[in-house]
């Protein structure tokens, strides 16, 4: 939360004017988003609905957990999931201009989670979902052409993690 703080000058008209000028800063102080509640990152036309979380990766230097590649079809991408903190890594194996991508779905919660690397061909990003610990995963990889067309290919699926 920002304070302002303004001083009330005495114009013609008294306080008045300053008075409506301190209520209508501090509306639009108050109005604006803090950075908690900005608005989801929509790199895919269906991120915007509740069923599914999007985030794109912080760039880190390796995975930790489990991890498989998808296959060439798939962008050559690997994901890795760190069970203990909800964790998803992705790697980009190629170099093609197309963010890789790691999706999560699952049986309840969220349905689906994308995780998106942006960094290039040979990073890693990382990206902190919080997911049930109950119901079935299913893992898979690939890339994101555009927010409207991606293909991602299964992995592998767990469950009480």
């Amino acid at each position: 939360m920002k304070t302002v703080l303004l001083g009330l000058m005495r114009s013609r008209r008294g306080f008045r004017g300053g008075a409506l000028a301190l209520v209508a800063t501090v509306i639009a102080v108050f109005a604006a988003a803090p950075p908690s509640s900005a608005a989801a990152d929509n790199y895919l036309d269906v991120c915007g609905f509740s069923q599914y979380s999007c985030q794109t990766g912080v760039k880190v230097a390796g995975p930790v957990g489990e991890c498989l590649m998808t296959t060439a079809y798939y962008h050559s991408t690997i994901v890795c999931i760190d069970y203990d903190g909800d964790f998803v890594y992705v790697k980009d194996n190629q170099a093609d201009g197309y963010s890789a991508l790691g999706q999560v779905w699952s049986q309840y919660g969220v349905a689906e989670r994308y995780c998106r690397n942006t960094h290039g061909n040979g990073s890693w990003a990382r990206c902190n979902f919080d997911w049930r610990e109950d119901g079935t995963k299913k893992v898979r990889g690939g890339v994101r052409y555009n927010d409207h067309e991606w293909r991602t290919g299964p992995l592998w699926e767990f469950s009480g993690k």
